[in-house]
């Protein structure tokens, strides 16, 4: 598990970053908004603890603009009990939850965790569909303008990470990083080379090269319907 935390106050934030830590837990700290959106940018992350008032910006811009692209990463706010956000207000904007501050250690974790079962109780769907293309989940099967496409068991699982996550832009580490499961080491190429494959199989527009960052899905419109 991976959390990125947004926290300008140095308490805090290393009290946050060291439980979470010592519970195994891998934590990228950010302390303003312009490390945040270069580090959300780099990788993908499990769950974001995001602080609301920090130097150089407002949390809940952030948030909203996480939604707006379609970025449903876990978020738990971090607020003061002064700043009078609702909880209705902060989950209308798209928090999963919050936590007032000064927080207990142990609290945030059970947060976290909760948070985390919700999020992979709602993913538990049986197929991911981008234009013209169903992904079937459980039998493991593509299914591109209504005709079964075979797939070796690496070319599925590269196409499911960019399906999870359609709205990013994913570098080769970031794709060999979520294929772990491979259970073998990568070739330098290897990533480029099962690209090369679902393209042969599908569309040279199914996937679109980001030169110099990486890979996202082209747009479902311009697939067909």
């Amino acid at each position: 598990m991976r959390l990125l935390l947004l926290e300008d106050d140095a308490v805090l934030g290393a009290a946050a970053n060291t439980m979470l830590t010592q519970t195994g837990v891998a934590v990228d700290w950010a302390q303003s908004v312009a490390e945040f959106e270069v580090l959300m940018k780099a990788r993908s992350y499990d769950c974001v603890l995001l602080d609301l008032k920090l130097p150089d910006g407002d949390g809940t811009l952030l948030l909203e603009a996480m939604r707006t692209r379609g970025d449903n990463t876990p978020v738990i706010v971090l607020t003061a009990q002064w700043q009078g956000e609702s909880s209705a207000s902060l989950l209308n904007l798209g928090a999963d939850d919050y936590l007032v501050k000064p927080y207990d250690a142990r609290d945030l974790l059970a947060r976290i965790r909760a948070v985390l079962r919700r999020a992979a109780a709602s993913e538990k769907t049986s197929s991911l569909t981008h234009g013209p293309l169903v992904l079937h989940l459980e039998a493991r099967v593509a299914v591109w303008h209504g005709e079964l496409v075979p797939l070796t068991k690496k070319e599925y699982w590269l196409l499911e990470v960019l399906l999870r996550q359609r709205h990013k832009v994913l570098s080769r580490m970031q794709i060999e990083s979520a294929l772990y499961g491979w259970g073998e080491e990568t070739d330098s190429n290897t990533v480029e080379v099962y690209i090369h494959h679902l393209r042969k199989k599908f569309s040279n527009a199914l996937i679109v090269t980001q030169r110099g960052l990486g890979y996202r899905l082209g747009n479902a419109e311009g697939l067909g319907g």
